[in-house]
């Protein structure tokens, strides 16, 4: 028998905010809750029926629905609320020191090594900034002079955009690796992320040749356990990036949230793999939860969702799948930035237990523990829930 296990991450679908969320100035935050009760009619019947309603009570989702699998929700224990802690934490790696992040924009010192090791005259930004409104802001003045643009957010990001009738992408992803080298002399930024972007001055549009440069793991995670014992570890999305390409065996990029739930589909459909599929969803941070487009996050979790009927209908019977995310990302507040949330756990394989409450786990690394503990191996963090999921 074939042993398959899917995390399908949904980027930024937080589920209410931790304990610790003051720290974070996240108060208040649930991206799920607020984002489904934002109106009536949104319709995600297979979030439904897989127990989202069961972790938290949100109006317009069923509680009483006897859930096909495990349901459950996750505290964060690193320090942190990025994509990088989420995934490693996902994959049993802790971090007690979070990145460094930069609200006064970089130092001086850094943007001028920058400049001189590019080649290029000026910079333009460096400062705290949503993505969108900066190139709007700075996008004429950057067709103009060629300088990028520089900016960060409350995560531990050092970001570049520049048009690309200014700048090629290839052009660009050489400056982040540059960037990255600087960053790796004492800075600890996370990631270095490329911001390629189109169109005229109030019809900028940012493009899918978006590139992350993260810092490599400190330490081994689950991706490198399974590989070295000879799984295969396939990442959809912006995995490989997350990860500097470590403990994969395929990488695939893609182009939004529809291709990433078609790759999916076809995962399920191979049969010459056996390991793990870690799948992101990145949609529905970068596009919906930091511009606050709720109606777009609305769309898009009822998008997803009829994909999601499909993979659960097509899993096999001792596939185990499991629907997670990383972080909180509320489009419905002020903030445009991630926020300090639990997150939900929701499990399934058609030949496991039914509504199975999973509670509240202390670390998201108890998933990774479990996708472990499902190929017999086993991670240094987390407590692993298989047995309350499968039989025997």
């Amino acid at each position: 028998m074939k042993k398959r296990a899917f995390i399908l991450v949904y980027d930024g679908a937080g589920i209410g905010e931790q304990e610790d969320s003051y720290k974070f100035g996240d108060e208040g935050s649930n991206t799920l809750k607020h984002t489904i009760e934002y109106k009536k009619g949104l319709r995600i019947p297979n979030l439904e029926k897989m127990g989202l309603g069961k972790i938290i009570p949100i109006n317009g989702i069923r509680g009483d629905v006897n859930a096909i699998g495990g349901y459950g929700k996750m505290r964060e224990k690193s320090n942190g609320k990025d994509s990088v802690t989420g995934h490693w934490e996902i994959t049993g790696l802790i971090l007690e020191k979070g990145f460094k992040t930069y609200p006064n924009g970089f130092p001086q010192d850094l943007i001028e090594r920058f400049k001189r090791e590019t080649g290029i005259k000026g910079i333009l930004g460096n400062k705290v900034a949503s993505g969108t409104v900066i190139i709007e802001e700075l996008g004429l003045k950057h067709l103009k002079t060629g300088f990028p643009i520089i900016y960060t957010s409350d995560d531990s990001v050092f970001q570049i955009a520049c048009h690309k009738s200014v700048c090629s992408v290839e052009k660009l992803y050489k400056y982040c690796e540059i960037a990255r080298k600087i960053l790796d002399d004492g800075y600890d930024v996370a990631r270095v992320i490329a911001r390629p972007f189109e169109g005229t001055p109030g019809h900028f549009v940012r493009t899918y040749e978006r590139k992350d440069f993260a810092v490599p793991p400190v330490s081994e995670t689950l991706l490198d356990q399974l590989k070295h014992n000879g799984h295969d570890v396939i990442g959809v999305g912006k995995i490989g990036n997350l990860f500097s390409g470590n403990g994969l065996t395929e990488d695939h990029h893609t182009h939004g949230d529809e291709e990433g739930l078609k790759l999916t589909l076809e995962l399920i459909d191979r049969n010459d793999w056996e390991g793990l599929a870690f799948i992101n969803l990145v949609d529905f941070d970068t596009k919906y939860g930091h511009r606050n487009d709720v109606e777009g996050y609305r769309k898009n979790l009822e998008f997803a969702d009829v994909y999601l009927g499909r993979i659960l209908s097509r899993l096999h019977k001792e596939d185990l799948f499991c629907l997670t995310a990383d972080h909180g990302n509320d489009p419905t507040t002020p903030s445009t930035d991630h926020s300090r949330e639990f997150v939900p756990l929701l499990c399934y394989s058609p030949s496991g237990k039914k509504d199975i409450s999973l509670g509240i786990r202390d670390t998201f690394a108890d998933l990774g523990a479990t996708i472990a503990d499902y190929f017999e191996l086993q991670l240094k963090n987390g407590k692993s829930f298989l047995k309350e999921l499968i039989n025997g």
